[in-house]
């Protein structure tokens, strides 16, 4: 019996490629960055560099913070933190409330904001990058859980 060989799309390895250039140039992968959204920045949407099997991170897509269907995920396009037309998603193209990027001893990172017109949004080359390719992270969420989870 033949094995079936696993064929990965050329926009997959592009995406593999950069991601892995911007975590090995930046150590901030090393540090838990957390999402806080909502008034005053003050609802816990989950941690940004946490792994696929981590209760608190983005990337579970059972948990409460990586489900597309959880009321505290930036993955549930009908939710406050998810959809583009939210004032405290990410994901609004001109929304001024995006959640705010926090490490364990609350040092600020700025905005979680598609925004580039937002006034502290992130300079994180890691966050800018997910930012980006929101459409592709949806689309192959699995795959880009796997990889955030072997940086």
């Amino acid at each position: 019996m033949m094995k079936k060989k696993r064929v990965i799309p050329i926009l997959s390895i592009i995406f593999i490629t950069v991601l892995f250039i911007i975590s090995l140039a930046s150590s901030i992968l090393a540090v838990e960055l957390y999402l806080f959204g909502g008034k005053d920045s003050k609802v816990f949407l989950g941690c940004l560099t946490g792994g696929k099997y981590d209760s608190d991170s983005i990337w579970n897509k059972y948990g409460d913070y990586g489900s597309r269907y959880s009321d505290k995920s930036i993955w549930n396009r009908y939710g406050d933190y998810g959809s583009k037309y939210s004032d405290y998603s990410p994901w609004a193209r001109y929304g001024s409330n995006a959640p705010a990027i926090i490490d364990e001893d609350w040092n600020f990172y700025g905005y979680f904001s598609v925004n580039p017109y937002h006034k502290k949004r992130t300079e994180l080359q890691f966050c800018i990058f997910l930012l980006k390719n929101y459409d592709y992270i949806v689309d192959n969420f699995d795959d880009v859980a796997d990889m955030i989870d072997e940086l």
